[in-house]
């Protein structure tokens, strides 16, 4: 979806072999905090160049899963498409906690690409090298 999404906007040719650039956010403790599992240690830490296989084990815990996972394209070359993947701090199994939901893609948003400075509405773009 998030791929099928950024072709509205970019005007890069986007693989469909995946790579993932994972960012763990920090827990927002507001609420009812002690029904969620959360991991202090990754706050803020970043993993790049991901496979499928090593996402899921990084988020998959205790048969949970962060209760939102925002997901864009961030960059495109000729082998990979990589996608950027925002997580939320707070684990669940209970889909109910899922942001997304009435999406039906819970628990994950799918993000355009981050929008050039200047960006106009219905011009496509070139993504930019980034480094994560």
């Amino acid at each position: 979806m998030a791929l099928k999404f950024a072709e509205n906007y970019v005007k890069d040719k986007l693989a469909t072999d995946f790579k993932y650039n994972l960012l763990f956010t920090s827990a927002n403790m507001s609420g009812d905090a002690s029904k969620f599992d959360i991991y202090p240690e990754d706050d803020g830490s970043i993993k790049s160049n991901l496979t499928d296989n090593e996402v899921v084990d990084l988020l998959y815990r205790k048969n949970k899963v962060p209760i939102w996972i925002d997901i864009s394209v961030l960059e495109s070359n000729r082998k990979n498409t990589i996608l950027h993947l925002a997580c939320a701090g707070r684990y669940s199994n209970n889909k109910e906690d899922y942001y997304y939901k009435n999406d039906g893609s819970a628990p994950f948003g799918v993000k355009s690409p981050t929008l050039p400075i200047g960006y106009k509405e219905g011009k496509k773009f070139r993504l930019k090298q980034c480094f994560f």
